[in-house]
């Protein structure tokens, strides 16, 4: 009898809306010429995220480009990242990365982000954390380094 490819753990993982999702990056190139840049690595699987972008002069996010080399979740999570950043500011990107944790343990609603529903089946992946989190530790890692931003 063949199984069900339904019941598969990387079926469910990998859907097509989420593999659809981590194509959105091809619109978001990293430029190594914009002031802000950051990078970000998993300590488990080694998924990296290098960040660069552009700040209004509130000290706000107000452009986003990566180079992500992750699994489609990391590649999907750092999408949800690109379209939410903008106008976030350094106090604004660390509350969200908290939120993303305490959302991945099952302590905070999807809600804390348009689209992270599409990422809800990777909670119970836990090799999977780190990359979800990745664009956002970039994101922190360039705006400290920032002045006037932290």
């Amino acid at each position: 009898m063949k199984a069900d490819p339904t019941t598969n753990g990387a079926a469910r993982l990998y859907t097509p809306t989420l593999l659809a999702l981590a194509v959105e990056l091809a619109a978001c190139p990293r430029d190594p010429a914009q002031p802000l840049q950051g990078r970000a690595k998993s300590r488990t699987c080694g998924s990296e995220v290098l960040l660069s972008g552009a700040l209004r002069a509130d000290g706000a996010i107000e452009q986003i480009g990566m180079e992500v080399s992750a699994c489609a979740v990391g590649q999907a999570s750092a999408a949800i990242f690109a379209a939410a950043a903008p106008g976030m500011d350094a106090r604004a990107i660390t509350a969200k990365l908290e939120a993303m944790g305490d959302w991945l343990h099952g302590d905070a609603p999807h809600t804390i982000l348009p689209r992270l529903e599409l990422l809800d089946a990777a909670r119970a992946y836990p090799a999977r954390h780190e990359a979800i989190l990745l664009p956002w530790r970039a994101a922190a890692a360039a705006l400290s380094s920032q002045p006037n931003c932290g």
